[in-house]
């Protein structure tokens, strides 16, 4: 009886996201036009040609989740006479296999990322290329684009450069166990440790980072930190929610991508070409972000302020850490969904809100995210010589196709994660819970558990609810195959 239960916890979320898939418009499998020509290409690219130099000496390393085999970045850094310090970024070449309007990228254009599902993972190219010949894998010969960024004591960057170059990966590490290590929480990993250097220049990224992310946070970047939930299997069973937890590996790739991703929107815009930017816009919603910081005794203007909001964020976590990322979810909602424009040259996009940067767009995971590749399409026919791959017609077009389809997969990503939590919640019914409210439109009411960290609907009770309100619920109904979790109110 048990093993029947396992298999179809597995077996129906990986039905739910494939017809989620479909539904959707995205393809859950590769067409036998793509499967074709993926036959065709059998090696990845190591002969080095005249325009790209050779960087393979360098101490090159991959941090990424423990599974993760799309290796889309390698970092090193160097030091400079004085007190600056060289970061390199290195970005996998796809562009150089996974040409423009082949069959394999035209699957990547219509799902525009891989997909990330509980029990499913599609790629947005098929894992011959994505985890091995356009991987920055161990030990590997890999062609990349490279961006190069001096940075100053301050953290600010003195200097920046972009272009191709031949890389090898040195040592494929993990966020934990590095994090640990960095954190003085656990031993040094061993593949540190097998790489001259490699210690020293790890904790000469950590520490650039911390500079990078103070630095943005003066100028008014939010310090987010929300609960992040995945299934834990057991077997084919899912056994609990768990929690994905930030730490410092995971800090120094995101402020180093960051930074990179700023590099090339700066870079295209210096070349007069049009650039495909990554904006969050003013808050909308910002009288609401002000009540809720009324609620924490904290006065915010009422005009939308980042680096206020993020006086108020800083302040509610040294007050209340444990409930900090409970308001920081409500925030990221009432902030608003990111969303691809087109900025041509001459151009004035908005930014990013909430990283508190004008000059930005999606570039550092071409493995993964179409938007990625398409900037580095542009990167390399502007290094080149040569005129943009894409009219400006292509790229609205294309601006707008991903946004629409990112908010696709993040339903379809959710739904699954919802289905997964309504299996663990199943035998729960009937238990009262407390929770915060997430959502609060015409379409309906949302609160998420505090413990565990699951997300439903209040069916009862919502009347005069707004997102960050805390309530007690009780958990009525479960229905895996629809992702429902169902709450009533039963207090304040």
């Amino acid at each position: 009886m048990t093993n029947k239960k396992e298999t179809k916890h597995r077996s129906m979320l990986q039905r739910i996201a494939r017809k989620a898939m479909l539904v959707k418009g995205l393809m859950p499998d590769f067409s036998p036009q793509a499967i074709a020509e993926l036959n065709g290409i059998n090696n990845a690219i190591t002969k080095i040609d005249g325009a790209a130099k050779d960087l393979r000496n360098l101490i090159w390393c991959s941090i990424d989740n423990d599974d993760s085999l799309d290796l889309d970045q390698l970092t090193v850094a160097i030091p400079n006479p004085g007190n600056s310090v060289t970061i390199l970024v290195a970005i996998a070449d796809v562009d150089a296999i996974v040409k423009k309007g082949s069959p394999i990228d035209d699957h990547a254009k219509n799902n525009t990322t891989s997909v990330y599902t509980a029990a499913e993972i599609f790629p947005m190219l098929p894992e011959k290329l994505s985890t091995d010949i356009t991987s920055l894998n161990f030990e590997t010969d890999r062609l990349a684009v490279v961006v190069e960024m001096s940075i100053g004591e301050d953290g600010s960057l003195l200097s920046s450069d972009v272009y191709r170059a031949m890389v090898k990966n040195h040592a494929k590490l993990a966020y934990n166990s590095v994090a640990e290590w960095l954190e003085n929480n656990g031993q040094m990993p061993k593949e540190i440790g097998e790489v001259k250097g490699l210690e020293d220049n790890l904790r000469l990224q950590d520490n650039i980072a911390k500079k990078l992310k103070s630095l943005r946070h003066a100028h008014g970047a939010l310090d987010l930190e929300t609960i992040q939930v995945r299934p834990v299997f057991d077997g084919d069973n899912v056994k609990e929610m768990e929690v994905d937890k930030r730490n410092s590996a995971k800090d120094i790739i995101e402020d180093f991508m960051v930074a990179a991703n700023g590099v090339t929107a700066r870079y295209l815009k210096s070349k007069n070409l049009p650039s495909l930017r990554r904006v969050v816009r003013t808050p909308k919603r910002w009288d609401r972000i002000v009540g809720l910081a009324s609620e924490h005794s904290f006065t915010l203007p009422s005009q939308p302020d980042s680096k206020a909001l993020d006086q108020f964020l800083l302040s509610a976590k040294n007050s209340d850490a444990l409930r900090y990322p409970d308001l920081c979810l409500s925030v990221i909602k009432l902030l608003g969904p990111g969303e691809y424009v087109v900025e041509l040259p001459g151009g004035n996009s908005e930014g990013h809100f909430g990283l508190a940067v004008k000059d930005y767009e999606h570039s550092t995971a071409p493995n993964r995210r179409y938007p990625d590749l398409i900037t580095q399409r542009l990167l390399k026919e502007v290094m080149a010589g040569q005129s943009t791959p894409y009219t400006t017609e292509e790229l609205t077009a294309l601006a707008s196709h991903c946004t629409q389809v990112e908010d696709s997969v993040k339903k379809i990503e959710r739904l699954v994660e919802k289905s997964a939590a309504a299996m663990v919640m199943e035998s729960k019914i009937g238990q009262e819970f407390d929770a915060i409210v997430t959502g609060a439109s015409e379409k309906g009411t949302w609160a998420r558990l505090l413990n565990p960290p699951v997300e439903g609907k209040l069916i009862s009770g919502f009347e005069g609810l707004d997102v960050g309100n805390r309530l007690r619920v009780k958990l009525v109904h479960t229905d895996a195959e629809r992702g429902f979790i169902d709450f009533k109110r039963v207090g304040p």
